[in-house]
């Protein structure tokens, strides 16, 4: 499955949104430089009541359909 590790730094304001339904998909940069974006159910996995901060794995099947989403580190 090939996978990405982004950055994601939202505020818990940010991720309201998100779960509000005014956003559907995140937007992130990989750590290479590359633009990505994933369904914003995602952060519901992996929010905190600061948001979400931190460096991220996402891996996607061999369709490039979003699957999982995994903490490598927190930032702040």
């Amino acid at each position: 499955m090939p996978s990405i590790d982004v950055v994601i730094d939202l505020t818990r304001d940010e991720c309201l949104a998100h779960y509000a339904g005014v956003a559907r998909e995140v937007h992130a940069q990989s750590i290479d430089g590359r633009r990505v974006q994933f369904p914003a159910m995602a952060l519901r996995r992996i929010v905190g009541r600061d948001g979400v901060h931190g460096i991220y794995r996402l891996t996607f099947s061999s369709s490039g359909k979003f699957e999982s989403i995994e903490a490598l580190s927190r930032l702040g």
